[in-house]
């Protein structure tokens, strides 16, 4: 074989060995939400493996995964959702995996022992409801203190120094998890709200952001400085102004023009 043949010989494997490796098992990383907020325990399941995971308390999952692999999620409250891996999948940071509640309709109800008419205007007339207890209606201190989310809870308990396992979470990284937990849930929330600011078809049609990749493009968003500065100041034409920016880039990054 003479070294010309040999040469081309090299450089097709190395070509195939790269190309291997890049539609390897990955991970994939990514977070299930719905418009309820319980994503907790969401079953992620790659069929094509026969690999499965499971969502923390907020969501967030991570699966290993080749091309064309089949992921399922799955809980009881939402509807089975299937995803085929892309290779855009497999090049993303990061997944975001919107579920669709299951609803289920009754046939018939029977309302027991009141027995209501179906009129609304006799039958408030005729119940008897008592009154309204709450913290506020008692002008109880504490009334209208907003009580900590989960991840604010387990972040004070990490860091009570009466708890026995206030050192080692301090020593593990635990209570440093937790706080960069918090803070990315933060973030997450506030970019959540600026997205109910605009609607779907302005975004469409104004940013040529398609439909399916939104909640990519807000992500995509939220990861930026200027970004975030500009969801702080609460200006939505500011933050307008810096989405338009950032559609631009994310157009091309994306090959979407």
């Amino acid at each position: 074989m003479g070294k010309n043949n040999l040469f081309l010989v090299c450089l097709l494997l190395i070509g195939c060995s790269g190309f291997s490796q890049t539609l390897g098992s990955q991970e994939l990383k990514g977070k299930v939400y719905s418009n309820d907020g319980d994503v907790a325990a969401t079953h992620v399941l790659n069929i094509t493996s026969q690999r499965a995971a499971i969502t923390d308390i907020d969501g967030f999952f991570s699966i290993t995964a080749r091309l064309n692999d089949t992921i399922v999620f799955s809980a009881i409250q939402y509807k089975r959702k299937e995803l085929v891996v892309s290779l855009e999948m497999l090049k993303s940071k990061f997944l975001m995996v919107p579920l669709e509640e299951a609803l289920t309709q009754l046939d018939e109800v029977i309302v027991m022992p009141y027995n209501l008419s179906g009129d609304m205007t006799r039958d408030a007339a005729r119940l008897e409801i008592d009154p309204i207890v709450t913290a506020s209606t008692l002008n109880l201190p504490n009334a209208y203190v907003k009580p900590p989310d989960q991840i604010q809870r387990m972040l004070l308990t990490a860091t009570d120094p009466r708890s026995l396992d206030f050192i080692f979470n301090a020593i593990s990284g635990r209570t440093k998890r937790l706080k960069n937990q918090g803070k990315q849930e933060k973030i997450y929330a506030r970019t959540e709200r600026v997205r109910s600011f605009y609607k779907d078809s302005l975004i469409v049609h104004d940013l040529k952001i398609p439909q399916d990749k939104i909640d990519d493009f807000f992500y995509y968003c939220e990861i930026d400085n200027g970004f975030q500065k500009a969801v702080v100041t609460k200006d939505r034409l500011k933050i307008w102004d810096v989405m338009r920016v950032k559609s631009v880039a994310y157009r091309r990054n994306n090959e979407l023009d």
